[in-house]
């Protein structure tokens, strides 16, 4: 069975520390960025940092929300990259089965070499998986 690169993402209170400790001290590659997060190579799994606002503790920082692509993202989130016929047929399995969505399927980066779907559901305990599709894995961390 063949592995897929698998994703996280994490509050962070600082993006220029988190730059440091991964990208610098653990080494990791650097991949597509915003004002309030950036991607990181993991080991060949795609790990995000997603600043919360100064002044917000940590603990209630991990019931944060970012605005990406005008969706209110929920952070801390964990999911998988699948190749994109598996998320398209992931996606509409779901749907099919009515399982409320965090944020519907949609396609990011439409045109651009990092072009991916992405779709957010909760597990029966609240927690956000973000599932992404992608059609070249050796897109994963390319804008």
């Amino acid at each position: 069975m063949k592995l897929t690169p698998f994703h996280v993402a994490v509050p962070v209170g600082d993006l220029d520390e988190a730059r440091s400790f991964y990208g610098g001290l653990l080494g990791c590659e650097e991949g597509r960025s915003d004002r309030d997060w950036v991607d990181f190579n993991l080991f060949g799994h795609q790990f995000v940092c997603h600043r919360f606002p100064e002044g917000v503790p940590v603990e209630r920082a991990r019931q944060h929300y970012n605005s990406v692509d005008g969706h209110d993202v929920p952070v801390p989130h964990y999911g998988v990259v699948l190749p994109m016929d598996e998320w398209n047929q992931l996606a509409e399995r779901l749907a099919a089965a009515k399982t409320p969505f965090i944020i519907a399927p949609y396609i990011r980066f439409r045109g651009k070499p990092g072009e991916q779907g992405t779709f957010f559901i909760s597990d029966p305990s609240g927690n956000a998986l973000e599932f992404k599709g992608f059609s070249n894995f050796d897109l994963l961390f390319t804008d």
